[in-house]
């Protein structure tokens, strides 16, 4: 798992279109139309750009909104929130702490019995990595989450 940030060009070797779109331009993709917006696998999911280690399919809700929904992430300091007051509105941007990859927004409409927060992110932002894959994919300090 590297951790580095790749380089502008490099970035636009290895991203599609929309992920790069989505991770360096603030972008955002279509509700409905994200690979992982009503995936139900269990897994982790990972910053598309570094591999740090951001939600588990364990804190993932359908919250209606067309993208992935999370109540929280795996570890907070692996994201940062930054004020957003981008298309006339104020928000909460969540970011990857290590590579700042955009990756959505955080809303206080969550469920309540779970804290109350909805992470809500672009599956662009993200890869998958299945429970049964997290010990090849070097991330098997995670197999915790899932006994």
């Amino acid at each position: 798992m590297d951790k580095r940030k790749p380089g502008k060009e490099e970035l636009k070797k290895k991203l599609t279109p929309i992920q790069y779109e989505v991770t360096q331009e603030n972008g955002t993709e279509r509700a409905f139309t994200g690979e992982y917006w009503d995936y139900k696998e269990e897994g982790i999911y990972v910053d598309i750009v570094s591999g740090e280690p951001l939600f588990s399919s364990r804190d993932k809700f359908d919250s209606g909104c067309g993208w992935p929904s999370f109540t929280r992430p795996i570890d907070k300091k692996q994201i940062k929130e930054n004020e957003d007051f981008s298309h006339n509105m104020h928000r909460t941007e969540v970011r990857s702490t290590d590579a700042d990859s955009h990756l959505g927004h955080v809303f206080n409409d969550g469920p309540i019995e779970k804290g109350g927060l909805r992470y809500c992110i672009n599956s662009a932002a993200l890869r998958f990595i299945p429970k049964d894959d997290l010990e090849k994919e070097g991330y098997g300090q995670y197999k915790r989450l899932f006994d």
